[in-house]
């Protein structure tokens, strides 16, 4: 195998996510700074998606649990921004796509939330939604993820409101369009 064939191979593809960055009184991160934060860690083929923190990268080593807190402490020290980071590898994000136990409608693709989590105990927590789901909204929580599907809307809902507010301190969530925009971005990165 040709020396750049083994480092393409060895390459693995990543999602960062960033809880509450660029939305409302959130800690501003801009895009163009977290892609030169990222290249300065070494890692390569950085692309970001929309203005709210998602990210993707490539990495020659390391897992996700490794690149996680190296990221967040390049961004306290050189951003001074201190906000939970996810980092998900290619396959468990198109896992977690694939393994949506409640696809939603196109039309509520706005209202169908995803709550992604370095720790599998953070995911596990949110099972205490459960009393606040109001009558036609579901939530299921899975080793990887957990999905909330809001059917009144995000501001109706309590389920909703406690998964960003205090209740979801330790995971980030994106709603279904943006999931599914990553997930094209990977495939593209794929072929």
């Amino acid at each position: 195998m040709a020396p750049n064939a083994r480092t393409r191979a060895a390459a693995s593809r990543f999602v960062l996510l960033l809880r509450g960055v660029n939305v409302g009184r959130g800690p501003r991160v801009p895009m163009a700074d977290l892609r030169t934060l990222l290249e300065s860690l070494g890692h390569r083929h950085v692309s970001t998606l929309l203005n709210s923190g998602n990210a993707m990268f490539s990495a020659e080593d390391g897992a996700a649990a490794a690149h996680a807190p190296a990221i967040a402490a390049a961004l306290k020290e050189r951003l001074g921004v201190d906000t939970p980071v996810v980092v998900v590898s290619a396959a468990t994000f198109a896992a977690i796509v694939v393994g949506n136990p409640i696809v939603p409608p196109a039309s509520d693709h706005a209202r169908f939330l995803v709550a992604f989590a370095m720790e599998a105990a953070a995911l596990t927590a949110l099972e205490r939604l459960r009393p606040l789901l109001q009558p036609g909204e579901r939530l299921a929580v899975t080793p990887q993820a957990a999905y909330l599907h809001c059917t009144a809307g995000l501001l109706e809902s309590r389920a909703g409101a406690a998964l960003l507010g205090p209740a979801g301190r330790g995971v980030t969530t994106r709603n279904w369009n943006t999931v599914l925009k990553l997930a094209a971005r990977l495939a593209e990165g794929a072929s």
